[in-house]
């Protein structure tokens, strides 16, 4: 992910601003909608865990040892 500076718009709001290799800026977007995108999204860490959990899971059910029913009462 880029490295984002924080600026102030007129009216007042959080801007995040992204600059190019040559110091220009390449994009500008508000706080709040940068910010919903990066929760919306997750980042690679969290999706590389979140895996990693899925698989060990799958691991933990596989090992389990199938339940035996109960016998059945005896009749007197």
């Amino acid at each position: 992910m880029a490295r984002r500076t924080t600026h102030r718009s007129r009216s007042g709001k959080k801007l995040y601003a992204v600059r190019d290799a040559s110091g220009r800026f390449k994009d500008i977007q508000t706080y709040e909608r940068a910010h919903g995108q990066d929760l919306k999204r997750g980042s690679a860490a969290e999706k590389k865990a979140k895996a990693k959990a899925k698989a060990k899971a799958a691991v933990k059910k596989k090992k389990a040892a199938p339940r035996r029913k109960k016998a059945a009462a005896k009749k007197k």
